[in-house]
């Protein structure tokens, strides 16, 4: 399929290259680490070649939100939005953006998405997860009531907030002596599904019915699980702040994508379970392979027409993006 629309796409600049070198092992960190700085030329190569028309670019993770000190983390957010929107405005055909905020500053922190979308032009808000703080063993998580002001101007500016995984901070002790559980293996979905559910059983979307959030890697496990989740709520003695279920905001404020997760039966039963026309592709290049993603997506035993529009029909609408 061409025309494809891609939104995990990650790249870094020199000040929050090292976080994903943990995600490379020996000789192919010199790769990872070409593909992550290059912005132009074998991301646009790999695009032509597997049939993605438009990338929207994102820092890698955990950038920003692994910044404790808050007057560093705006300034690297900053310099790291400006260097995307020269890239952007070179092919602004092929690329949009997705901006990079310090969270402990609320006020600096919903400046600085304000300039991004309505100066920059942006499309949209990554979040890494949580955000460090103090000395660094603080954390920040979304749901907390001082984000407020953040949400109602995301809301405001008709953007959505793609909540990206980032690694738990050492010394959880589920996962000492079980490296290989780290990252993308689990503790990723693990860590993003927790705060995602934070956000939504705390009552965000019914406060702010507009949002949008998304969901990488067909939805960090919770689409499959959501029954259970609204079944056992349902039981408990007392209500939880949020209005509606899991499943409802699934259906109404979540969209998904097929980042690094190329499973033909996952695929479907995200379809099943949120509607075909809430799932997005994407890679997640570089840490996954352009060439994996494309080639499953286009070979999926899947009616035609949901792949147009989990292809390139339903991110178009999301972004306003010109069909391509």
């Amino acid at each position: 399929m061409t025309g494809k629309i891609a939104l995990e796409e990650h790249f870094a600049i020199p000040e929050t290259l090292e976080d994903s070198a943990p995600y490379a092992a020996g000789a192919g960190w010199s790769t990872l680490e070409q593909r992550l700085l290059d912005r132009e030329h074998h991301r646009l190569s790999e695009m032509d070649t597997y049939g993605i028309a438009f990338t929207i670019l994102s820092l890698n993770s955990p950038g920003i939100q692994a910044i404790a000190d808050t007057r560093r983390a705006n300034d690297v957010a900053r310099l790291a939005n400006d260097r995307l929107a020269e890239s952007i405005a070179k092919r602004p055909d092929r690329f949009g953006g997705f901006a990079a905020l310090a969270m402990q500053d609320v006020a600096a922190a919903t400046a600085e998405l304000t300039r991004s979308v309505r100066e920059l032009g942006f499309i949209g808000v990554m979040l890494n997860g949580f955000q460090q703080a103090g000395d660094g063993t603080d954390v920040l998580y979304y749901d907390h009531p001082r984000y407020a002001p953040f949400w109602a101007r995301v809301e405001e500016l008709g953007v959505p907030i793609y909540l990206h995984p980032r690694e738990p901070l050492p010394g959880l002790s589920i996962y000492e002596g079980h490296p290989w559980l780290l990252g993308p293996v689990w503790a990723f979905a693990h860590e993003t599904a927790v705060h995602a559910l934070r956000l939504m059983t705390s009552g965000l979307f019914d406060r702010h019915p507009r949002l949008t959030m998304i969901l990488g890697h067909l939805g960090e496990m919770i689409p499959y699980n959501a029954w259970r989740i609204d079944h056992r709520i349902s039981k408990m003695p007392k209500g939880i702040p949020a209005q509606r279920t899991i499943a409802d905001y699934l259906r109404s404020n979540v969209v998904l994508t097929t980042s690094g997760n190329f499973h033909t039966p996952t695929l479907r039963a995200a379809i099943a379970e949120v509607g075909v026309d809430r799932i997005l592709f994407s890679v997640d290049y570089p840490f996954e392979h352009t060439a994996d993603a494309a080639t499953w997506f286009d070979r999926a035993e899947i009616a035609e027409a949901d792949r147009v529009k989990i292809g390139r029909g339903n991110a178009a609408a999301l972004f306003k993006i010109a069909q391509v």
